[in-house]
């Protein structure tokens, strides 16, 4: 009987020191080699890794027991891939809440509208919070990356603010980028004006990002989708700017001259009918809407005003002299 109380005094006494042994290593602080400490955890990462990847970041905390104490607690198989930083005081019971709650540490980065495709790239390789897995791509090896059908990129990725885990593929932003802008440009075509002279979503695509570029303030978004809506049913040349200077690319110095506009491409809507065969920007949701329903009007012509505005001509005549008012001061 003795030996038996004995046995269990013994059995006890190890029950009450592996409850505070557990205790002390779930609570106690852990020391670092530096903080604040940083790791990531890959896409699909076993607990085992993460816990590898803690370890590695200097972080005095044995693989062994986040391992074990992801399985006590039933969250070995909750952990989320992701950038983390983590500060002293940490304790693995905070580590482990972290990791399964995915509490990662995060960039943005900001898409604006009008912007064009080859400005958008030049600003995800600046940014420092991602990986750069595009930079040696060609626009079409892009698309094909991300699974699109279209041949030009232009216009195709949603100008918005995208939160990401640092050192994610900027491939990610951009996949995020397409498919925000399908449904969309989706809706936006469903909802069309039915006079709509328009023979596809691409084609909407493309007055948007017309339309995108041409407004100066929202207030005259409507009236620009309108002077070119007006135009292509009438059949007139679009006669813009934007178009031109697209078609330029690089050689464009900011001076956009009379024989660049006598000067032939693809997007030269002075001599050449109808739409151009791609956008030439990214369009925002604003400019895709006012370019699916344009308002009634008789405008064919506008001129900027020079305080953002534009002034909006419905004949020749009355354009020729806003055009002197505005642009020539007589």
């Amino acid at each position: 009987m003795r030996v038996f109380k004995l046995v269990l005094l013994v059995l006890i006494l190890a029950f009450l020191a592996a409850i505070a042994g557990a205790g002390w290593l779930t609570l106690r602080p852990l020391p670092m080699k530096s903080t604040p400490a940083a790791f990531s955890v890959p896409s699909g990462a076993s607990l085992r890794a993460a816990a590898q990847a803690v370890e590695a970041a200097g972080i005095d905390l044995p693989g062994w027991q986040l391992e074990w104490l992801g399985r006590i607690l039933g969250r070995a198989a909750k952990i989320k891939a992701g950038s983390y930083e983590v500060e002293s005081g940490l304790t693995a019971l905070t580590l482990l809440d972290k990791l399964t709650r995915g509490d990662v540490l995060q960039g943005e980065i900001v898409l604006v509208e009008g912007k064009s495709f080859r400005q958008f790239r030049a600003a995800l390789n600046e940014h420092p919070d991602l990986a750069h897995d595009s930079v040696n791509l060609t626009d079409r090896e892009i698309l094909i990356r991300l699974g699109a059908t279209e041949s030009h990129a232009e216009g195709l990725f949603f100008p918005d603010t995208y939160v990401f885990n640092k050192n994610s593929s900027d491939l990610n932003v951009l996949r995020r980028a397409y498919k925000a802008m399908q449904p969309r440009l989706a809706a936006a075509w469903e909802g069309r004006q039915n006079s709509l002279p328009l023979k596809s979503p691409y084609e909407l695509l493309i007055l948007a990002s017309i339309v995108e570029k041409e407004t100066g303030i929202a207030a005259d978004r409507p009236q620009v989708a309108a002077v070119f809506a007006n135009r292509l049913r009438r059949g007139m040349l679009l006669q813009t700017d934007p178009t031109v200077i697209y078609g330029l690319g690089q050689r464009f110095d900011g001076n956009l001259r009379k024989v660049d506009l006598q000067t032939d491409t693809p997007w030269n809507t002075y001599t050449r009918p109808g739409l151009p065969p791609t956008p030439i920007a990214m369009p925002g949701l604003a400019s895709l809407l006012a370019a699916a329903n344009p308002p009634a009007s008789d405008r064919l012509y506008f001129v900027a005003r020079g305080d953002g505005s534009s002034q909006f001509s419905a004949t020749l005549d009355a354009h020729n002299n806003a055009v002197n008012k505005y642009q020539r001061n007589r």
